[in-house]
Parts: C-alpha cells; sequence; structure tokens
C-alpha cells in the first residue's frame, strides 16, 4: 500500500511542477500542495521524494540555504507527468489528467 502512495505523492510532484511559475517549487509549497491533495506528509517525506525524483532524472534540484530544496522538472518529467512516458515509482496519469 505504501508504493501506491509514493507513486501517486511522486506524482502530484511532478504535475505540479509542470503547471508552477518557471516549473519550480520549495519543498515547502510542495508539501502544501501534497496536503491539499490529501497526504499529510512531514517535510523530511517531502524531500525524500524530491531527491528520489532527482535521482531518475526527472527533477533537477538546488539547495537554498542551509536545507530548503528547490526543485525543477526536466523535460523528462514533464513527460511522465504527461504520461507520455512511464516510470517505476511514479503512477501513470489517468487520461484526461485525472
Amino acid at each position: 500500500m505504501k508504493n501506491l502512495f509514493d507513486a501517486d505523492q511522486r506524482l502530484v510532484i511532478l504535475r505540479t511542477l509542470t503547471e508552477a511559475a518557471g516549473y519550480s517549487a520549495n519543498c515547502s509549497m510542495l508539501n502544501c500542495v501534497l496536503t491539499n491533495y490529501g497526504h499529510n506528509l512531514s517535510r523530511a517525506a517531502v524531500r525524500a521524494h524530491i531527491r528520489w525524483l532527482e535521482d531518475v532524472g526527472l527533477l533537477k534540484v538546488e539547495v537554498v540555504g542551509e536545507k530548503t530544496l528547490v526543485a525543477t522538472i526536466t523535460e523528462e518529467g514533464a513527460e511522465v507527468a504527461r504520461g507520455v512516458k512511464t516510470v517505476d515509482g511514479v503512477k501513470r496519469p489517468a487520461p484526461g489528467g485525472n
């Protein structure tokens, strides 16, 4: 069950970044969006998802200050968010974007 939640949370992050100005957002903003979608996560869990997505090439990450992560979606990440490409560990979006 945890894998299903992780995959959905990663998709929410990617889809959020496709709609964000500059295709990027910090971990605090992503945490707020995840909460709005019913995922109540710690900031550490959001950072772990961001790092995981970076490791598989779907995000680029910049550290601002001591520990604030700013994530920017890559072209490959945008393809996964749209469902054009699949990556194990990220939920595939439903047709019509739901």
